[in-house]
């Protein structure tokens, strides 16, 4: 990929859509951000050129591409909480189908090929098998994993009738900051488990919950496979070359392939940090599954892609750097 692309990023102020951005211009292409700030962060637009706008107003999207032309399109503009997905469903589908949507015929109008969708495990539902494969039955169990499994069947039906190629990647757990801790995780409020247990250690009076230990799991604990954000991004970018060579949709997982319980991931955080972490025990919550594990080399054959943090107490540390000072 030698020549310099002109790349679109929907979401880029958000956590993975920012470390995303910062990896293109470091690969020296261009970059535009295109984010409503509704989730995301002014601070970490650090990188490329920013359009404020709304993925669910035609108009914004109408500006966008009339006054930019671009290579591709990444796509990480998704509300992503299984839980108010639940109680929120119209929010989900509206921003996460109708806004995508939007989107893609602002790419079919402006003629511009070729998409990047971050889409999740959670399209699996209940594990069948002990390592997922890409092949896994598809039954999401909560709205959020609808909306992502609607959008990656829109994009099956633009590859047959418009001839969209588009690369969806399944992410299990992403996790950690960028090692130089410019840009990390801040969600508000915070769901994801790493950040949870470092800030429980790093807030004064902050006490950290765990959902559910009586899973059929080795200790109780749901098991999860956690992927460090510049691998994840890593991923997106090889997509780009995988696109030229390769036309169609096409879906890969992207995982460490290795499974942790909560109580692991415990145990990994408080020899990071060098003390015990204490924590309740919580009712276990709807929709949530005893164990999602990835068989991630589909996208090691077809991308060449590995992941090279693929340590838990390395892709830890480098969020326990980034939560000890956070820059927003």
């Amino acid at each position: 990929m030698g020549n310099k692309l002109s790349l679109l990023v929907c979401g880029g102020a958000g956590y993975i859509g920012s470390h995303m951005t910062r990896m293109i211009a470091e690969a020296g292409h261009e970059v535009t951000v295109f984010d409503n700030l509704s989730t995301g962060h002014a601070e970490a637009l650090k990188w490329g050129k920013f359009v404020k706008g709304d993925l669910r107003n035609p108009a914004d999207i109408e500006k966008l591409f009339s006054e930019n032309c671009f290579d591709a399109v990444f796509h990480f503009s998704g509300l992503i909480v299984v839980s108010e997905s639940v109680q929120k469903p119209f929010e989900y589908y509206d921003n996460n189908v109708t806004g995508t949507l939007n989107l893609l015929q602002g790419m079919r109008k402006h003629g511009v090929g070729k998409f990047v969708f971050s889409s999740t495990a959670a399209v699996y539902g209940d594990p069948v098998m002990d390592i997922i494969t890409e092949d896994h039955p598809l039954k999401p169990l909560n709205p959020y994993g609808r909306t992502k499994l609607q959008v990656e069947e829109i994009l099956q039906d633009y590859a047959v009738a418009y001839g969209l190629d588009s690369v969806c990647f399944r992410y299990f757990n992403a996790a950690g900051a960028h090692p130089d801790s410019l840009i990390g995780e801040a969600h508000s409020p915070e769901t994801h488990l790493i950040p949870n247990i470092l800030l429980s250690c790093i807030e004064e009076g902050r006490k950290l919950k765990i959902f559910g230990n009586n899973y059929p799991t080795p200790d109780g604990t749901c098991v999860r496979d956690y992927i460090h954000i510049l691998d994840l991004c890593d991923a997106h970018l090889k997509a780009i070359s995988f696109m030229n060579q390769n036309k169609g949709a096409h879906s890969f997982n992207l995982g460490n392939g290795k499974g942790f319980s909560i109580l692991d991931v415990i145990k990994a955080s408080s020899e990071v940090i060098g003390r015990e972490i204490g924590f309740d025990y919580e009712p276990s919550r709807a929709g949530d599954s005893p164990r999602l594990v990835a068989d991630s080399s589909m996208a090691y054959a077809k991308l060449n892609w590995t992941p090279k943090y693929t340590e838990l107490r390395e892709i830890i540390e480098t969020a326990y750097r980034w939560h000890k000072n956070p820059a927003f």
